[in-house]
């Protein structure tokens, strides 16, 4: 039961984002990292990691955990474990070249899945093969379910 109400949470976090921007577009849209360049002058994480986005993760994350019984702190922090993946995800994306918003299956996914679930598998009661299903869960979900909101205009890039 765990294993699912952790996957829900990464949903939702994962989610958050994407239907913050759906909804406000790009009202209070602030790039996480003011467009500040890395040592090989690519940007640091890109203009689709925004404050609004980290903020609309956590907050979203931390009124749907106790949904699910769990602790609006460990939901808030579930969240910005999340981002931290997704921004691991967007700087090795850009330390590669890749453009913002690019596909990199397996780059796009694990790290914001695996991330949460390895700093916080204690506290979610999660065994390691609990950890490893969750992920390769997440994994196909977003796969899957990014090609369908692209579809429904919900997503700006099917991946």
């Amino acid at each position: 039961m765990m294993e699912l109400k952790t996957l829900v949470l990464l949903i939702v976090a994962n989610g958050a984002p994407v239907i913050v921007w759906k909804v406000l577009g790009s009202l209070a849209n602030f790039p996480i990292d003011a467009h500040v360049r890395f040592l090989d002058g690519r940007p640091l994480f890109g203009p689709s990691k925004t404050v609004r986005g980290i903020v609309s993760a956590i907050v979203v994350s931390a009124l749907a955990a106790p949904v699910m019984g769990l602790s609006w702190q460990l939901g808030a922090l579930f969240g910005a474990c999340v981002m931290l993946g997704d921004l691991m995800s967007s700087f090795t994306k850009r330390r590669l070249g890749m453009a913002s918003s690019s596909m990199a299956i397996g780059i796009d996914q694990i790290p914001e899945s695996l991330v949460p679930l390895l700093l916080l598998r204690q506290q979610l009661g999660l065994d390691w093969q609990s950890v490893g299903v969750i992920v390769l869960a997440f994994f196909i979900i977003e796969v899957l379910g990014s090609q369908i909101l692209f579809r429904l205009k919900i997503r700006r890039h099917p991946y």
